[in-house]
This record gives C-alpha cells, sequence and structure tokens, in this order.
C-alpha cells in the first residue's frame, strides 16, 4: 500500500506501509525461554539420594502425600508441597501437625536408605507416631527382572 504525501520543501515522495512481521526477536525469546527450562527441569526434579531397599511386594504411588526420607547419614527430610526440607527429627512430629490440610488423610511415606541402622529407621516412626499419624506406608522398589 503506497502513499503520496509532500514533504516541508513541497516535492512529492511515495511512503510505503510496512505490512511484514519481524519475527526474529521472537524466535530468540523462545529459544532462550527452551534453553532455561531445559536446564532447570533436572534440577526441580532432584531429590534426596536414597538407596531404596528391593522387595518382592510393591504397590504404585497413585497419589502426592507427604514422605519422610532418612539417607545414608541418617539426616531427615520433609517432603511435602514437593520441596525436599532438612529438619530435626525431635521438631518432626509438630512440623508434620503443621502441614497436614484438613482434607488430607493421615497417611506418610517413609523413605529410608538400605544402609540405615534400625534405630534411626524406629525414631523416626515414633515421631511420626506421635503425631497421630498411624497409616504409615515404607517405600521400596521391586526386584528387578
Amino acid at each position: 500500500m503506497a502513499f503520496s504525501a509532500k514533504n516541508s520543501s513541497g516535492k512529492r515522495y511515495t511512503q510505503t506501509a510496512l505490512a511484514d512481521i519481524n519475527i526474529t526477536p521472537l524466535v530468540d525469546v523462545v529459544l532462550v525461554l527452551l534453553l532455561i527450562f531445559m536446564l532447570t527441569a533436572p534440577v526441580l526434579q532432584s531429590g534426596i539420594d536414597v538407596a531404596i531397599p528391593h522387595t518382592r511386594s510393591t504397590a504404585t504411588l497413585t497419589e502426592e502425600r507427604m514422605v519422610v526420607t532418612i539417607d545414608k547419614d541418617q539426616n531427615v527430610y520433609l517432603q511435602a508441597h514437593g520441596a525436599d526440607k532438612a529438619i530435626n527429627i525431635h521438631d518432626l512430629p509438630a512440623l508434620l501437625l503443621s502441614h497436614q490440610g484438613p482434607e488430607a488423610q493421615k497417611t506418610i511415606y517413609v523413605r529410608a536408605d538400605e544402609r540405615v541402622p534400625f534405630g534411626a529407621f524406629a525414631t523416626v516412626m515414633d515421631s511420626i507416631k506421635r503425631a497421630g499419624i498411624t497409616n504409615i506406608s515404607i517405600v521400596t522398589q521391586p526386584y528387578e527382572k
């Protein structure tokens, strides 16, 4: 589409309208965002490195629940709302009571490294029971065939 106009000296000139959209900056921004998401996704999904014991009978987790993790150094972590947080074992009952919503069933999953002594595991189980949670599931992995 062309427009005729006069400049300040009285000469006529033709001006054309820009009808094309330059998408190069858009492609640059999209590629940068894609790169950022590709680099941050593995960081968001990383958790506590725990060698979970193998058993013959396992059940698949269908819903997200609170998870207490004990790593090989006997550090205790509470995973609530997708984030692992290192906690003191003495604060565990109060934290479990504060993280439970009104609709939440009193169910918790315990992930323990297979090298954790039974005494540390029993201490965590006792803390969970002091919070009033009686439905405790122990996370294991199935044997590979």
